[in-house]
C-alpha cells in the first residue's frame, strides 16, 4: 500500500494568517509553488491559500495586497489527508473535493502536501484520469 507521506513533497511551508497577502505571494514565487498551507498562531493548518485566490479574490477586486491578510482568505474547515492514508484515499479525497492539492497532517502537524503531479505519479493512468475530470468538470 503506498501512503501520502510516501508520495507526498515534505516540508511544506506555512504562510501566517497574520501576513499579507503580498508577503504570500513573495513566497509563492520564492517556493515556486502554486499554493501554501495557512497557519494560525497555534501552528493549526487554517486553510490554503493559492495564487488564484490572490488573483481573483484581492487583485480583481481591487484591494490592496500589503492590507489584507492570509487569514481573511482562509474558509471553513481545511481538506487534509492523513500522512498514513493509502494513495486511493488521496486521490478520493482530491476528486471529492475538486481539489489539486492537499496538505498532510500527522495527527495536527502539516508534514506535506501531496499535488495532482503526485498522484498521477503513483497511480495507474486510468485513477489519475477520473481525477483530471473530476476537476476540469464544469459546476
Amino acid at each position: 500500500m503506498t501512503t501520502a507521506r510516501e508520495i507526498m513533497t515534505p516540508g511544506a511551508r506555512c504562510v501566517s494568517t497574520e501576513e499579507s497577502v503580498r508577503d504570500a505571494a513573495n513566497r509563492l514565487a520564492e517556493l515556486d509553488v502554486g499554493a501554501l498551507p495557512i497557519c494560525g498562531n497555534d501552528n493549526r493548518l487554517k486553510g490554503l491559500i493559492t495564487d488564484r485566490d490572490i488573483v481573483v479574490r484581492v487583485l480583481a477586486r481591487g484591494k490592496d495586497p500589503r492590507a489584507v491578510h492570509v487569514g481573511e482568505l482562509a474558509q471553513g474547515e481545511a481538506v487534509t489527508v492523513g500522512a498514513d492514508d493509502d494513495a486511493h484515499e488521496v486521490l478520493r479525497t482530491m476528486t471529492r473535493h475538486r481539489v489539486r492539492r492537499l496538505p498532510v497532517i500527522d495527527g495536527h502537524t502539516l508534514v506535506g502536501m501531496v499535488s495532482q503531479a503526485d498522484v498521477a505519479r503513483s497511480l495507474d493512468n486510468a485513477d489519475v484520469g477520473e481525477l483530471v475530470a473530476a476537476l476540469s468538470a464544469s459546476d
